[in-house]
């Protein structure tokens, strides 16, 4: 057994220091004008919480089904891992920097809601009057809690689980809690600009494809990928049901962001899944213009594409303009990933090409075809003759890339010089289920035999 260091103490002994502070925290009675809730909307927003969470577990089983046999765990953890560590700090800090009082439209107050103070007993959010602020808060952590979890796929299979934990921390408080100021607070800067971004296509799907983009730059290529070695996807079954689990979840993502059980979220509900059956199709039939077969991993794929495409414009567009939406983004993510395939950037799974540049096209076609016949919160886009939306929207995203690229390679370079962020050559050739965690995955695998039938063997771990 190693002799611990320091380093190996830290993580526990912040956790302690939390929750000593937690018992201190006075404890106040609940907003006391909660006649003005609207308890069917209360329902909604509970069941859309729960749905955006599942879609965490459902992203574990997306990315584990697609790495290497010997990472397959490794990537599920430092996806799952997620659930437990935003889910604290949005409630120590995370939430009051998203949401508190604005510091000149940069960044909230990080005592506004220090611990959740004053979550349960204050008035509802602005923006979310018939619903208790307390579920809001918790709403929006669940978004909180999927994005850093993305960023794993672009440095699977070669970073160590610390050194991921800690990006989660940082990122969550420098990355992702500015940008939703920015883009959903009333006096943030992007909101001010009138940058419409219904569910998270820059929130969540830039900043986590930006940041993935700088975390495969500054890890550099496994050694698998500098020998461009075809490694075959662990379990395709898993990357099904992690996609089915997604495509269910996303409905609480998107409709969910109506804030309310009412005309809209139906229109996001429809929307969501009329792009993401779109975007699935045509990731497959684009395959076939192009010489492949139609598969399983190409479906799933591209309704993920489509899933991230259609969640800036999911509350602003008609329901034929989304199948354009899924239909574009496809094509796009597609190229991309094949483009890729022919560089030496190592993004693991294709993080990038999918949610960066899926959330890329999604807010620049919100700019094109939002209309205020679908929400009148929101704005006419290009199409219907206003060009100033679109020229917002290429603002806000500019913005967004620029400072969730820079900042999560300092980040990445930063949490390097505290702890090494790359497993060993000898870790990363046995594996990061059996270095990092002391776990095992291993499943039976099919072979052929001499007559041409298929046997099952049980992989054995040397």
């Amino acid at each position: 057994m190693k002799k611990n260091s320091f380093q190996d103490y830290l993580p526990f002994i912040v956790l302690a220091i939390v929750a000593i502070i937690g018992i201190f925290i006075p404890t106040l009675p609940n907003f006391a004008d909660s006649g003005k809730y609207n308890t069917s909307d209360i329902a909604w927003i509970l069941v859309a919480s729960s749905l955006v969470f599942l879609m965490t577990p459902g992203l574990s089983f997306f990315y584990g089904g697609m790495v290497n046999r010997k990472n397959v765990i490794s990537t599920m953890m430092q996806s799952f891992i997620a659930t437990g560590l935003i889910s604290v700090v949005w409630v120590v800090v995370g939430f009051s920097l998203a949401f508190g009082k604005s510091i000149n439209g940069i960044i909230g107050d990080p005592t506004t809601f220090f611990m959740f103070k004053n979550v349960g007993s204050g008035a509802p959010w602005s923006l979310a009057p018939t619903i208790p602020l307390l579920l809001f808060a918790l709403f929006q952590m669940k978004f909180a809690i999927i994005t850093p979890a993305l960023v794993v796929g672009a440095v699977a299979e070669r970073i160590r689980f610390t050194s991921y934990v800690l990006f989660m921390v940082m990122f969550s408080l420098l990355v992702y809690a500015p940008i939703a100021h920015w883009t959903w607070h009333p006096d943030g800067i992007l909101f001010k600009l009138g940058v419409l971004d219904f569910a998270g296509g820059t929130v969540v799907h830039i900043s986590a494809g930006c940041a993935a983009l700088a975390g495969a730059l500054v890890l550099k290529r496994r050694k698998d990928h500098i020998e461009k070695k075809e490694l075959q996807p662990a379990n395709i079954p898993f990357v099904l049901l992690g996609t089915g689990l997604l495509w269910f979840g996303w409905f609480g993502f998107n409709a969910g962001s109506a804030l309310g059980a009412n005309a809209l979220a139906a229109t996001a509900f429809a929307t969501t899944n009329t792009a993401t059956a779109a975007a699935g199709l045509t990731w497959v039939f684009f395959d076939v213009v192009r010489g492949r077969k139609p598969s399983a991993l190409g479906f799933c794929i591209g309704a993920v594409v489509g899933l991230v495409a259609i969640t800036p414009a999911t509350g602003y567009v008609a329901i034929p303009q989304s199948i354009f939406i899924g239909f574009i983004a496809a094509i796009i993510s597609n190229m991309a990933v094949h483009w890729k395939s022919k560089t030496s950037i190592d993004d693991t799974l294709d993080v990038f090409p999918c949610h960066g540049l899926g959330g890329i096209v999604g807010m620049l076609l919100t700019g094109i075809f939002a209309t205020k016949t679908i929400n009148e919160a929101g704005n006419n886009g290009w199409f219907y003759g206003n060009f100033e939306l679109f020229r917002n929207q290429v603002l806000g995203l500019l913005l967004v890339v620029s400072y969730s690229f820079v900042m999560s390679i300092a980040i990445f370079k930063i949490i390097n010089l505290i702890h090494p962020l790359r497993v060993s050559e000898d870790e990363e050739a046995l594996g990061l289920d059996a270095t990092q965690h002391n776990e095992h995955y291993h499943p039976a695998m099919m072979s052929v035999n001499d007559n041409g039938t298929l046997r099952e063997e049980e992989l054995i771990h040397s």
